[in-house]
């Protein structure tokens, strides 16, 4: 339900400037408890301590209230109608593919510079550097990555719990992507963080590698990379979409890139391969809305039996 009304509507910018989004909101109370709580001040055992004991309340602020209020929507159908309509701005299908879509289109017609700007905004690394096959690349691992980060893994947990279980997770993966950074503030204060956030991904991420690769015309090349590259990524969990999309798509991703003018040397996942294009990107897109289709239809089969 939660699919369907995303894939049609998206989150409206109307909507956007009224309400702004559950996720900006869950990043202002973890900006928040992040400054009150992470002191540079205390020793590491002591500031890992507390960003374990912020990270469990950030979890659980949101997710007591929406397992509350998951307990009065009634049963059946009913049920799931109004939980899908609570579950829409959780599950970003529509916004990861019209981020990634806005990055191929000016790439192919050649304008790399808006490129560059579109895929700013999907990815952390520096768009300066990055020439035509450095944005494809960064856009499809993108595509690979928050795939299961967005979609399979709020879904895979909203199965099990329901709404409790999406909101869960979106707290969780907030909370990575803001303090679970190997960094000197974060380093001892998003551990619990990030550690969650690899625990509640682990099956997802695997979950969506198996999707491209059964949607993929090279499902043979897809698994096999998928099992063989995903684990040396330097990520216990992205590693395992985005080899298996490298796969389908017959070319090698990840490689060294540029953090903040650091060079990090990453190791190729499909290494030998060709180079991604612009063209690439659409095939990904077309990937990704066929694994996504198949998974609303598990879904919808589950809900039915």
């Amino acid at each position: 339900m939660a699919m369907a009304i995303d894939a049609v509507l998206g989150w409206p910018e109307q909507l956007f400037r009224l309400l702004g989004h559950p996720v900006i909101w869950l990043g202002w109370l973890i900006d928040r408890v992040d400054a009150a709580c992470n002191r540079k001040s205390d020793l590491p055992v002591f500031r890992r301590a507390a960003g374990t004991v912020a990270t469990l309340m950030v979890i659980a602020l949101p997710t007591l209230p929406s397992w509350a209020v998951q307990t009065q929507l009634g049963t059946g159908w009913s049920r799931i109608l109004f939980a899908g309509i609570l579950a829409w701005p959780l599950v970003a299908l529509r916004s990861l593919h019209d981020h990634v879509a806005a990055v191929e289109r000016p790439l192919r017609t050649g304008d790399v510079e808006a490129a560059r700007a579109a895929v700013s905004r999907i990815v952390g690394r520096d768009p300066a550097s990055l020439d035509e096959t450095g944005i494809a690349r960064a856009s499809i691992e993108s595509l690979a990555e928050n795939a299961s980060d967005g979609v399979v893994a709020p879904l895979f947990w909203g199965a099990i719990f329901g709404l409790p279980g999406i909101v869960g997770y979106k707290a969780i993966n907030t909370l990575d992507s803001m303090i679970g950074h190997r960094t000197p503030r974060h380093q001892a204060f998003g551990w619990a963080a990030a550690h969650i956030d690899d625990v509640a991904n682990f099956i997802p991420a695997r979950l969506t590698g198996v999707l491209f690769a059964l949607l993929s015309t090279e499902r043979r090349a897809a698994m096999w990379r998928m099992i063989s590259d995903g684990p040396r990524h330097r990520s216990v969990n992205a590693g395992w979409p985005e080899a298996a999309m490298a796969g389908a798509l017959g070319v090698q991703l990840s490689g060294p890139r540029t953090y903040h003018g650091e060079v990090a040397n990453e190791p190729w996942l499909n290494a030998g391969a060709r180079d991604p294009r612009a063209a690439d990107i659409g095939q990904a897109l077309k990937l990704y809305r066929r694994a996504m289709a198949l998974l609303a239809l598990l879904l919808l089969i589950l809900a039915v039996v």
